[in-house]
């Protein structure tokens, strides 16, 4: 079932997340919701707050930035990496930060360059609540952080500096207010004037 994704704005998204246990309700019907919802917004990460629900879940499946015509050994690793991360932990991050242009389906039509560690060590439960710690580089890393900020209750906007959000400032508050041209279903805190 396609979820409605909550906007920029609502205070779901300024929380920090849960921890659950293999007893949550209807766990595995929200994670293929999730799945469903990402997949229909043509997103590569979705996290629990972006769908309402203030608990430290959230998905990845970064297929999408790997086109059909694609040799590079380094970015076919995207292709098929598709995980569940329940009450993750980053354990470590290293190396040199390094910009990339990020978006976010909750602040849709905003993207800005943001700045993460190359690789990190994350300890996670997967859908079977097997605890797993793994290590990931690269642009898999950046959306496992991004998607991470989120059950932190951080937005990628918030990792901006103050003169350049200031700047879209209007921008997201129309977002909030659903002042936004998309194509899927969202949820918005507040109404429209």
């Amino acid at each position: 079932m396609i979820l409605p994704i909550v906007a920029y704005g609502d205070p779901v998204l300024k929380r920090e997340g849960e921890e659950i246990d293999e007893n949550y309700p209807k766990l595995k019907e929200l994670i293929d919701s999730m799945f469903e919802t990402m997949e229909n917004a043509q997103g590569v990460g979705l996290a629990a707050p972006q769908v309402g629900l203030s608990i430290r879940l959230f998905i990845v499946d970064t297929t999408p930035f790997v086109d059909d015509e694609e040799e590079d050994p380094e970015v076919l690793k995207l292709k098929g990496f598709r995980k569940i991360f329940i009450n993750p932990i980053i354990l470590e991050e290293e190396g040199e930060k390094w910009n990339f242009n990020e978006g976010c389906l909750s602040i849709p039509t905003i993207r800005e360059d943001v700045s993460r560690h190359p690789s990190i060590l994350i300890e996670y439960m997967n859908e079977n609540f097997e605890l797993i710690e793994e290590r990931y580089d690269g642009v898999i890393a950046r959306v496992i952080q991004h998607e991470y900020d989120h059950v932190d209750g951080v937005l990628f906007t918030d990792r901006l500096n103050p003169i350049r959000k200031q700047f879209l400032r209007k921008r997201l508050d129309n977002i909030s207010k659903g002042i936004v041209d998309i194509d899927y279903k969202m949820k918005f805190p507040k109404a429209r004037r």
